[in-house]
C-alpha cells in the first residue's frame, strides 16, 4: 500500500521565497495532505486553496503578515499540536518551526531546511541589540528557551536537506545535523529577457523590508551615487528606510509577479546587500538576463559569478557598494551567460531530486538493522517497533 504523506510549512500567510519553495514541494507530493501553523488564503493569492492547508489552535486569531509576530512565542505549541498520526512519510518546510511537528514513532520525517530559525541562532545578538534594555532580559530569556526547543527538535528528524551550503554549515554548527544540499527552485517561466534598448537606468532592491536585508546599505550608497534606485518589498524597516532615503529612491511597496518581472528585466543590475541563505531573488534576476551586484558572502555565491554574472562587494557598508557600483558595468555583461546560469535552478530539478532524496531516506530508515525487532504490520506499511536515534 502507498505511503501516506504529510507536508507541513512554518505559516503560510504571504508569498515570499520559502512559500514558492513550498509550492514546489506540493506539486512534487499532489495527493498529499498539506499542514501549518495558520493560513491566510489571501495573503498567499489562493496558491494553497486547493490542498485545503489543515491547521493549528492559532488559526482561530485569523493572523496575516502583518499581525502575526506578537504570537510568536506560541509557534512551537503551534507545531506541536499538528495532528499527524497515521502519516508515513512527513516532509517539512522550515525556516523556524516546521520541523519540530511530532510524528508517529515509525515515520520518516525529511526536512528542507530553509535556515535555522534566524532569531535564535545567527541573528540572536543583533535581535538583543534592536531592543531597549527593558524588552532584553525576558527576550533574551525567550530567545535560550527557542534555542534548546529548536535543538532537540531537530533531534528527532530524520533526514536533513538544506537550500545551500551556508545553510548546511548553520545546521551542522547549531543543530548538530549533517544535510544534503539541494537548491531551491525558481520559476524559471516566469522571467525573460528584453532586448538592450529596454533595459532602463534604474537598479532594484527585490527584498523583504527588515534589518537583517541590510536595505539600508543600498539607500545610503545609493544617495551617495543619486542613481536611480527603486526598492520592491514591504515590511517593518520601511518607514525607517524612507526617512533616510533621497529622491532617486523610490519605493513601490509589494508588487504583482507580472510587475516584479518587469521590473527585473529592465534593470541595470539587482542589489542584494545581504548575507543571503542562498538569494532566489538572484536567480530572478539572472533569469531575466540580468546581472547581480552582491554582498560577497552567504548563498549567493552559489549562483553568482563575478564578472561573467555580476559583481560582489567584500565589506558590508555603503562605501563599498558604492565602489562597486561605479566600478561595474552592467550592460557589459551577456544576458545570455546570466539566463544559461538560471537554468541550472529550474523547479522540475528540484521536484524531482527531492523526491529522490525522500526516497532514499524512508529506504534507510525502514532497512532492517542489529537489534530491531521484527516490523509490525499496521495495515499502511511494516514499521519497526525501535526507531533509531537522529545523530546527523
Amino acid at each position: 500500500m502507498a505511503s501516506r504523506v504529510a507536508l507541513v510549512h512554518d505559516f503560510l500567510l504571504d508569498l515570499r521565497g520559502a512559500e514558492r519553495v513550498f509550492a514546489a514541494i506540493c506539486d512534487a507530493w499532489p495527493d498529499a495532505d498539506v499542514f501549518t501553523a495558520v493560513y491566510d488564503p489571501k495573503g498567499t493569492e489562493g496558491r494553497f486553496e486547493a490542498r485545503s492547508p489543515r491547521t493549528s489552535f492559532l488559526q482561530r486569531l485569523h493572523p496575516t503578515s502583518k499581525t502575526f509576530r506578537p504570537l510568536l512565542p506560541l509557534y512551537p505549541h503551534a507545531i506541536e499540536s499538528l495532528d499527524l498520526r497515521g502519516y508515513d512519510v512527513v516532509v517539512s518546510s522550515s525556516s523556524a518551526w516546521a520541523h519540530g511537528v511530532l510524528v508517529d514513532p515509525g515515520a520518516v520525517h525529511v526536512c528542507y531546511c530553509h535556515n535555522p530559525f534566524r532569531y535564535a541562532w545567527s541573528e540572536r545578538e543583533a535581535t538583543l541589540r534592536a531592543r531597549g534594555p527593558l524588552l532584553r532580559p525576558p527576550l533574551r530569556l525567550l530567545l535560550n528557551q527557542w534555542r534548546q526547543w529548536d535543538y532537540i527538535a531537530a533531534q528527532r528528524v530524520d533526514a536533513y536537506v538544506a537550500n545551500s551550503h551556508l545553510t548546511a554549515s548553520r545546521v551542522r554548527r547549531y543543530l548538530g545535523r549533517e544535510a544534503t544540499v539541494l537548491h531551491p527552485p525558481v520559476e524559471l517561466e516566469r522571467f525573460a529577457p528584453v532586448p538592450a534598448d529596454r533595459v532602463g537606468s534604474h537598479y532594484l532592491v527585490l527584498a523583504e523590508l527588515m534589518a537583517h536585508k541590510r536595505i539600508d546599505v543600498a539607500v545610503r550608497a545609493f544617495n551617495a551615487l543619486r542613481r536611480p534606485l527603486v526598492v520592491v518589498g514591504d515590511g517593518p524597516e520601511l518607514r525607517r528606510l524612507r526617512r533616510l532615503a533621497g529622491p532617486n529612491v523610490h519605493f513601490t511597496g509589494r508588487e504583482s509577479d507580472e510587475r516584479v518581472a518587469e521590473l527585473l528585466a529592465t534593470a541595470r543590475a539587482l542589489i542584494v546587500t545581504a548575507a543571503e541563505e542562498f538569494g532566489i531573488a538572484a536567480v530572478e534576476s539572472l533569469a531575466s538576463g540580468r546581472p547581480v551586484i552582491a554582498l560577497g558572502t552567504g548563498g549567493v555565491r552559489e549562483s553568482v559569478r563575478e564578472g561573467v554574472t555580476g559583481a560582489y562587494y567584500e565589506r558590508d557598508d555603503p562605501e563599498a557598494l558604492a565602489r562597486a557600483v561605479e566600478a561595474f558595468d552592467p550592460l557589459a555583461i551577456d544576458p545570455a551567460a546570466c539566463v544559461a546560469t538560471a537554468r541550472q535552478f529550474g523547479s522540475d530539478r528540484f521536484r524531482d531530486q527531492l523526491r529522490r532524496i525522500v526516497d532514499r531516506a524512508v529506504e534507510a530508515e525502514r532497512a532492517p538493522r542489529p537489534g530491531d525487532r521484527p516490523a509490525v504490520v499496521t495495515g499502511l506499511l511494516p514499521r519497526r517497533t525501535t526507531k533509531r536515534a537522529a545523530t546527523g
